[in-house]
């Protein structure tokens, strides 16, 4: 199937990519940062790299080649169908001169052991069980969990406008008409692959499950490499999965006395919450099933760490040397900070090319997730202050940053971001005990553990804490958008990093011979992980009933079979609707979704209103034409509308009525707003 063979070839470009470029790759699992023997599995860290920057590049390949085609008019209809055996072809050849010049690499044993082995089977059937509990195809009815199906109407709108349409240039499915500000290449991925041949799916769950699972071995490795034990690796991942959270402990505290504890934990259903949007599934997995495109940058996010931190590591190493030899190095502050600041260690290049396929990696990640590029750019900016090599950072950092803004003059109209200073994130007392408490609520035992690790620890993991502290930081003091909310990301990226410092604190405690420390250990380990794992019933009984859609819906094969992505649709405010299946842009879709990506939501309200409650034909063809609506639908939701009363008589004397079906008030009906009836 073609669509595999984009796959197999993403991976196979991604191993000459690496080959070529990231030659220390080779070593990585040998020793720890700080020189310790570990011997891990290339199996580990090879397999994510090569898929993320294979797929990365692969595809970012084949959308350009079709915009190109589309824009020069070379082939507006089916872009896609040259793009993708052009760059396939060329991609291939690529691979085999590279291969052909260079030896291959040698992979070491897939695994050190059983567990091992067992544990990351066991994390890819995981993941693979939750992309497909929320989302699978079954007897031709799609069927989208009720914990993701709001997040999936843009996520699967974007997707059919790709698979089903020819959206180039790239317009928001949900605001149809200006430009596309959110991050959408995840999106074109899946939309691709359902192009290719496979059902839409496993086109969205397949590089979902590779994604998360290439973020979780990297998870391991990076956390192995800090720690030099592989148990630290294994907690990590753990506590990556199942957030650390007091609120499980403060439910249970709140339940009445002669309740059943069980009956409760069992029948309920929705997401504990004592923090604002806590109910939404705001800091569990959830995230991971709706946002599909989040684990794919927060890989790439590892990648980058893993090849940087030696460069901390180093400077680290070589301050410990410098101080041995220099006698009474505390009298000599400024010696101290010259060597520090401005030595050759601090400011030579380590590796030209290393920086450079990084910072085309990084500047790659914008569209695919814009808010795990920040939070990797400034946990390296921290790393690199105290790093050797500041110019390989420096170097990585201007290329991400000028291809991030030359995509976003090539995607949007306008400034990308609207920066402002707002301090407390969604904490009720945005003061700063305020704030402290907050990240209790929400943290609990991570947030205690990590600040005592920051006050207390020393040496390069302290430092380390503080880079892992950066996107929390920014997400407290900085708003992007006008959402706040959507600053959670960088404190899940946070959680995610810190749990590192945090399994190695576990760890510690655990191999104390005591058995009070033995015990101490399984208590925090449980304070870490109950309210995750209670999260997870709560997604599995959430998602055991659907919202179903029949893809072979006559609107939708209707709509996919005569209808352009350049065609806008007025409709009332559709979020996951039949007509959205087709690969229908509409003009003004759900407005949370647009509103939150920073369009002006309030005047395409007005123009709706105005469009429907046209009173003769002469206005509505006037309006029509002034927003470029082609299809006008009219319905029950449109019907029954509180924001507008809708003049059907209107619409029906003015256009032609190309598709019809039920009758009533659930008569559903396009109208063509290019076949005009003589007035």
């Amino acid at each position: 199937m073609p669509a595999l063979l984009y796959l197999a070839l993403c991976i196979f470009s991604g191993y000459t990519l690496c080959t070529l470029f990231l030659p220390v790759l080779k070593a990585m699992g040998e020793k720890s940062f700080s020189g310790r023997e570990i011997n891990l599995s290339s199996y580990l860290y090879l397999f994510p790299a090569y898929f993320l920057t294979g797929t990365l590049f692969v595809t970012w390949a084949v959308y350009l080649l079709a915009l190109v085609f589309s824009v020069t008019g070379c082939n507006t209809a089916d872009p896609l169908a040259y793009a993708n055996p052009i760059i396939f072809f060329l991609f291939l050849l690529f691979d085999g001169v590279m291969l052909w010049l260079r030896p291959g690499r040698k992979f070491s044993k897939p695994f050190s052991s059983i567990f091992e082995a067992l544990f990351f089977l066991l994390l890819g059937l995981f993941i693979t069980y939750l992309m497909f509990l929320t989302f699978y195809v079954k007897d031709g009815v799609l069927h989208v969990g009720y914990s993701v199906f709001s997040d999936f109407a843009p996520h699967l709108g974007m997707i059919r406008s790709f698979s089903y349409g020819n959206n180039f240039p790239t317009w928001y499915s949900h605001f149809a008409g200006e430009d596309i500000r959110y991050h959408f290449m995840f999106q074109f991925l899946a939309g691709n692959l359902e192009y290719l041949g496979l059902p839409i799916d496993w086109a969205f769950n397949l590089p979902s499950i590779l994604s998360m699972w290439s973020a979780g071995l990297l998870l391991y490795v990076l956390a192995v490499k800090i720690t030099g034990k592989r148990p630290a690796g294994f907690l990590s991942v753990l506590f990556f999965l199942f957030r650390s959270s007091p609120s499980f402990f403060r439910y249970l505290a709140a339940l009445p006395k002669g309740t059943d504890y069980w009956e409760a934990l069992t029948t309920q259903t929705e997401f504990i919450s004592y923090t604002s949007h806590e109910d939404w599934g705001l800091w569990n997995l959830n995230v991971y099933c709706n946002q599909r495109h989040l684990a794919f940058g927060i890989g790439i996010m590892l990648l980058a760490l893993l090849l940087f931190m030696p460069y901390l590591y180093r400077m680290y190493s070589r301050i410990r040397k410098w101080r041995k030899t220099e006698d009474s190095w505390r009298g000599k502050l400024g010696g101290f900070f010259g060597y520090f600041l401005l030595s050759k260690e601090a400011l030579s290049p380590m590796d030209v090319k290393l920086s450079i396929f990084m910072g085309l990696v990084l500047g790659g990640l914008a569209f695919w997730n814009g808010a795990v590029l920040i939070a990797c750019l400034l946990v390296l900016f921290v790393m690199a202050l105290a790093s050797a090599g500041r110019l390989d950072y420096l170097v990585t950092a201007l290329i991400a940053m000028a291809l991030s803004i030359l995509q976003s003059a090539l995607f949007i109209k306008g400034s990308a971001l609207s920066p402002s200073f707002y301090f407390g994130f969604l904490a009720d007392n945005k003061t700063l005990m305020g704030v402290f408490e907050y990240m209790l609520e929400l943290w609990g035992v991570l947030f205690i553990l990590a600040l005592t690790y920051l006050f207390l620890a020393k040496g390069v993991k302290r430092y380390l804490t503080a880079a892992f502290f950066a996107p929390l930081a920014f997400a407290l003091t900085v708003s992007l958008t006008v959402d706040i909310s959507v600053n959670h990301k960088y404190i899940m990226i946070s959680a995610l990093l810190l749990s590192i410092i945090i399994a190695s604190l576990v760890l510690a405690v655990w191999e104390k011979k005591r058995l009070g420390c033995k015990l101490l250990a399984l208590l925090l380990t449980l304070a870490m992980t109950a309210t995750g794992l209670f999260d997870l019933t709560v997604i599995i009984k959430r998602n055991e009933n659907h919202l179903t859609y029949d893809l072979n819906d006559p609107v939708t094969l209707w709509i996919r079979d005569n209808a352009t992505s350049r065609d806008i649709f007025l409709t009332s405010n559709y979020s996951l609707h039949r007509v959205v299946m087709g690969g229908a842009m509409l003009y003004d879709g759900w407005p949370y979704y647009a509103w939150s990506a920073g369009y002006d939501t309030a005047y395409r309200d007005e123009q709706v209103k105005k469009m429907y409650e046209a009173e003769s034909s002469q206005e509505l063809t006037r309006l029509a034409e002034e927003n470029n609506i082609r299809y006008i639908i009219v319905d029950m939701d449109a019907r029954t509308n509180a924001d507008y009363t809708v003049r059907e008589d209107v619409i029906s004397s003015t256009f032609q009525a190309v598709y019809t079906e039920g009758e009533g008030d659930w008569l559903f009906t396009i109208y063509d707003t290019s076949l005009a009836i003589s007035q």
